[in-house]
């Protein structure tokens, strides 16, 4: 078995430990466990690939499919996802490079859902481009209690070259950016105590902390689409 969860910037597939399909195409092996091997590709590469995958979700992921019956809804799949890994009730956020999505579970029953492809657009990958462009690491930066009041990734461009323009250092210019974006992700998904966190955010210390400020934060990892697209075949 083999499955996708095809992001705009990046794509996470899972693989089965003896299919090995993944291996020429010199995929970053992230993880293996459990008779699965856990891969991250850049998106731009999915077109590389001469095989079709038995389940997918995300951008433009049907045409990748054995059969279309395979295509899963991208909430759908982060719910099932999450009630795989977590036994509990609990908001399960999903941060992406375009978009976010959360899904709330209360008395054991879904409650409530939202999806954001508007004012979070280009989110992950604003902060992708930003590092690049200003030769930073994403594990030097450090939480800033300051925060840029931004509305989308995009507009808050501005305030940082600002910022920066006034002698500031890009590293704090981006902390504050990153700050802003946790502040606005929290109050996305209703202000609550805790948020169960999906998606390549789990990798950043620096949106971690900040979402930290505002309640308590369990990363979850890049793979619980993947996941529920498992639980689901």
């Amino acid at each position: 078995m083999i499955v996708l969860d095809a992001g705009t910037t990046w794509s996470k597939i899972v693989e089965s430990d003896n299919e090995n399909m993944m291996i020429k195409f010199s995929a970053n092996l992230v993880k293996s466990g459990n008779g699965f091997n856990y891969y991250v590709i850049p998106s731009s590469s999915l077109k590389d690939i001469d095989f079709k995958f038995d389940k997918a979700t995300g951008h433009m992921s049907k045409s990748m499919l054995n059969s279309e019956s395979g295509y899963e809804n991208e909430v759908i799949a982060l719910i099932e996802g999450f009630r795989k890994k977590v036994n509990t009730d609990g908001l399960i956020l999903d941060m992406g490079s375009r978009d976010s999505k959360w899904a709330l579970y209360k008395n054991g029953k879904f409650k409530d859902l939202d999806w954001n492809n508007s004012c979070s657009s280009s989110t992950g990958a604003t902060i992708e481009m930003l590092l690049k462009f200003y030769s930073i690491n994403a594990k030097d930066l450090e939480f800033n209690k300051e925060k840029y009041v931004i509305t989308c990734g995009i507009f808050g461009l501005e305030k940082i070259m600002d910022d920066i323009a006034k002698g500031n250092d890009a590293k704090t210019a981006v902390s504050k950016f990153i700050h802003g974006i946790a502040f606005n992700a929290w109050n996305f998904a209703k202000k609550p105590e805790k948020i169960y966190l999906s998606g390549g955010f789990c990798e950043n210390e620096c949106f971690i902390k900040s979402l930290s400020n505002y309640c308590e934060v369990i990363p979850m990892g890049r793979f619980l689409l993947c996941e529920g697209l498992i639980i689901n075949s």
